[in-house]
C-alpha cells in the first residue's frame, strides 16, 4: 500500500479548504478595502441574523494557531483564497504591501510544515470599487482581475505552483446577479449573462498570465457540480435533466473544453454568440483549453422532472416538485426520493451522485486531472459537558463520500485529491453563522478552536491510508 494513494505517476492529495471572507476577519485593518460581501452583509435583511464577516473566525490574527491545527490534521494540501481587496484595496493600481505580507506568512507557514499551498484568486469577494464601476458585467473588471493575478503570480512564483483562478463562477453569477441572494444582490438576467462570460474570459487571461510568470505552474478553476438524475424514465424528463445539467455544469465546462456554449439555456444562450454584444472575437478560443486541471465542488446530486411528469414522479416515490428558484426559466422541477436523509442545512445525502458525477466528468474531459476541492456537511455541532464536539453525522457523510470518490477512481476516474469543506466553522454567506461545516469547532464569542471528532477521524484516515485507490475494497 502506497502513501496517500500514490500510484506510479502522482500522489493522491488529502486536504481541506477555506475562503478569505469566510474566515479572515480584520475587514478594515492594515489597508484592506471593502468587498461586495462587506457591503452586502451590512445591508439589512441580506444575511441571516444580520451577521457579517467583519470578524469571521479571526484567522487574520490567529494564523499561527490555525497553521498548527493544519499541521496536526496532517493534510497534504491547504486550499484557501486570497482577498483581492486586501491586496489591491481599489481592485487595481496601488498594491497594499501589508496584505501581501499576511499571505507571505500564510504560505511560508504552510511550506515550513510541509503543506502544499493551493490559493484561489477569487472566491466571490470582488472589491467594492470595481462593483461600483459595473462589476463583472464590465470588461474593465476582467482587466483588473488579470492585473491582480499578475501581482500575485509575481509575488509567489517561487512558492506556489498550483493555482485556482475562480471558485464556483455559477454561484457568483446566478445567486449574485440573477436572483440576488448573494452579493452584489442584482436581479438582472442581462447582467448575469455578461458576468457569466466575463468570468470565463478573466479565468483564461489570468491563467495565461500566471503561466508566463510561474515556471511549471498548474492552473485550474473550481466549478460547483451535481450529477442530475431524471426521476422519471420519460423523454420529457430526460430532456429536463439534460437542460438542468447544461445550465449548472456545461454552461461553464463546455466553453472550457470546446470553446462553445451549450444551446437551449433559456434567456442566455442566444446572448453568447459573437456579435450579440457579449462575446468578442477570440474569447472562446482563449477559454478553450485553458485548464491544466479541473476542481469539483460537490455536496449532493439532484433529481429533476419535466412538469408534465409530476404525477408519475409521485407514483415512483418522489416528493417535492415545486419550481426551483435556480431553474431560471428552464422547464424542470426539482424532486427528491422519499425518505432520503438530509444534512442540517437540508441538502440530501446521496454519495452515489459523487461517483456518477466523477465518471461523467471524466468522460467529458478525459485529458484533465480532477480534484474534489469542496465536499462536506453541516451538522448539529456543540461542545458537550466534557468539551468535545461529537459530529458523527459529519463523519458518516465524509466516509460515504470519500468511499464514493475512490469508487470512481477504481472505475477509471483520474481523481488526484480530495479537499474537505471546511477546515474551520465560518461565515456561511447568506446563512451567516447559522451553519457549521468545519472539522474544527469555533466558539464565535471567544474564537476558541476545538477539533471535532471528524477532525480526528480525517487525521486517522490520512495517517493510516485506510482508503486509497485500487486497495479500498470498493466495487
Amino acid at each position: 500500500m502506497t502513501k496517500h494513494g500514490d500510484n506510479d505517476s502522482h500522489p493522491f492529495l488529502w486536504g481541506v479548504s477555506t475562503a478569505a471572507y469566510q474566515i479572515e476577519g480584520a475587514a478594515a485593518e492594515d489597508g484592506r478595502g471593502p468587498s461586495i460581501w462587506d457591503t452586502f452583509s451590512h445591508e439589512p435583511g441580506r444575511v441571516l441574523h444580520g451577521d457579517t464577516g467583519d470578524i469571521a473566525t479571526d484567522h487574520y490574527h490567529r494564523l499561527e494557531e490555525d497553521l498548527d491545527l493544519l499541521n496536526e490534521l496532517g493534510v497534504d494540501v491547504y486550499r484557501f483564497s486570497f482577498s483581492w481587496s486586501r491586496v489591491l484595496p481599489t481592485g487595481r493600481g496601488k498594491v497594499n504591501e501589508r496584505g501581501l505580507e499576511f499571505y507571505d506568512r500564510l504560505i511560508d507557514g504552510l511550506l515550513e510544515r510541509g503543506i502544499l499551498p493551493v490559493p484561489t484568486l477569487y472566491h466571490w469577494d470582488l472589491p467594492q470599487v470595481l462593483q461600483d464601476e459595473g462589476g463583472w458585467a464590465a470588461t474593465a473588471t476582467v482587466d483588473a482581475f488579470v492585473e491582480y493575478a499578475a501581482v500575485m503570480a509575481a509575488r509567489y512564483a517561487s512558492r506556489v505552483r498550483m493555482w485556482t483562478t475562480i471558485n464556483e463562477p455559477w454561484v457568483a453569477t446566478y445567486l449574485g446577479n440573477a436572483i440576488g441572494v448573494h452579493a452584489p444582490g442584482n436581479r438582472d438576467h442581462d447582467i448575469a449573462a455578461r458576468v457569466h462570460h466575463h468570468m470565463l474570459v478573466a479565468h483564461a487571461a489570468a491563467a495565461a498570465r500566471i503561466r508566463s510568470a510561474v515556471e511549471g505552474a498548474s492552473v485550474g478553476i473550481a466549478l460547483n457540480m451535481s450529477h442530475i438524475y431524471s426521476a422519471v424514465d420519460s423523454p420529457a424528463s430526460d430532456r429536463a435533466a439534460a437542460l438542468a445539467f447544461d445550465q449548472l455544469v456545461m454552461s461553464f465546462l463546455e466553453p472550457l473544453r470546446s470553446g462553445r456554449y451549450p444551446e437551449g439555456i433559456a434567456g442566455f444562450s442566444d446572448r453568447w454568440t459573437v456579435g450579440a454584444g457579449i462575446v468578442e472575437e477570440g474569447h472562446l478560443a482563449a477559454i478553450a483549453g485553458s485548464l491544466d486541471f479541473l476542481s469539483i465542488n460537490e455536496y449532493h446530486p439532484r433529481y429533476v422532472i419535466d412538469p408534465t411528469d409530476i404525477d408519475a414522479a409521485r407514483l415512483a416515490g418522489f416528493t417535492g416538485g415545486t419550481p426551483s428558484p435556480f431553474a431560471l426559466g428552464l422547464p424542470y422541477l426539482d424532486v427528491e426520493p422519499a425518505g432520503v436523509a438530509h444534512t442540517v442545512s437540508g441538502w440530501m445525502i446521496d454519495p452515489r451522485g459523487l461517483t456518477d458525477l466523477l465518471l461523467r466528468v471524466s468522460e467529458l474531459v478525459p485529458e484533465l486531472p480532477l480534484y474534489i476541492s469542496e465536499n462536506g456537511a453541516t451538522a448539529l455541532d456543540y461542545r458537550d459537558q466534557t468539551g468535545h464536539v461529537v459530529d458523527d453525522a459529519r463523519v458518516d457523510y465524509l466516509d460515504g463520500h470519500i468511499r464514493a470518490a475512490l469508487d470512481a477512481v477504481d472505475r477509471g476516474a483520474d481523481l488526484r485529491g480530495y479537499f474537505a469543506w471546511s477546515f474551520l466553522d465560518n461565515f456561511e454567506w447568506a446563512e451567516g453563522y447559522s451553519q457549521r461545516f468545519g472539522l474544527v469547532y469555533v466558539d464565535y464569542p471567544t474564537q476558541e478552536r476545538t477539533p471535532k471528532r471528524s477532525f480526528e477521524w480525517y487525521r486517522a484516515l490520512i495517517e493510516e491510508h485506510t482508503l486509497v485507490p485500487s486497495t479500498s475494497g470498493l466495487n
